[in-house]
């Protein structure tokens, strides 16, 4: 089993028991805000992260941090939960952890999440057009856009739901041509 797959494991248990916490609390939809905005402190903060990823810090001091950066900015169950992280040292499986609980709230919620990888910044408009016909598609009540510039795409887009992948792209229609032609020539010789 890969790291990553051994990594994953581990961090379900945590995400539904999160799930579980923020349902009966029923406070799902502020448990979601608060994990995207950690996520996103995570993913500009290289420093924070090495500093929980660190075994050399106790954890004392990551609590104390926990508790001075987060207090009153998310929930209290989210603060009792990275605190519970700390104390089991699994902080470093909070990337991993927040992604499955996503995962598990937008099943629960019949959140449909779709990867779009673009070489533009699509308009509120473009991006409405996308969600209703991913919507159609899916069949699901709601679309989440997850959104990454890729300039190498030069023109068009693609989409990424679960493990299908729709590659309207001009990066993807030259490698479809350039594989036709290199299994042209391989007949012809």
């Amino acid at each position: 089993m890969s790291s990553q797959g051994f990594m994953s494991k581990v961090a379900v248990p945590y995400a539904e028991a999160l799930v579980e916490s923020a349902s009966a609390a029923s406070v799902l939809d502020k448990v979601n805000e608060d994990l995207s905005l950690i996520s996103e402190i995570l993913k500009e903060s290289k420093e924070l992260k090495t500093f929980f990823y660190n075994p050399l810090i106790t954890t004392e001091v990551k609590k104390n941090v926990v508790n001075e950066l987060f207090n009153h900015q998310v929930h209290s169950l989210v603060i009792r939960f990275l605190l519970v992280l700390i104390d089991r040292r699994r902080i470093t499986l909070l990337d991993i952890i927040i992604n499955k609980y996503l995962e598990l709230v937008y099943q629960l919620q019949s959140v449909v999440v779709a990867e779009i990888l673009t070489p533009i910044i699509l308009t509120d408009i473009q991006q409405s057009a996308l969600i209703n016909k991913i919507r159609d598609i899916t069949n699901s009540k709601e679309v989440k856009l997850v959104i990454t510039i890729e300039q190498m795409l030069i023109a068009g887009f693609i989409i990424k739901i679960g493990s299908k992948t729709i590659d309207t792209s001009l990066h993807g229609r030259l490698k479809q041509i350039s594989a036709y032609l290199n299994s042209a020539s391989s007949i012809s010789v």
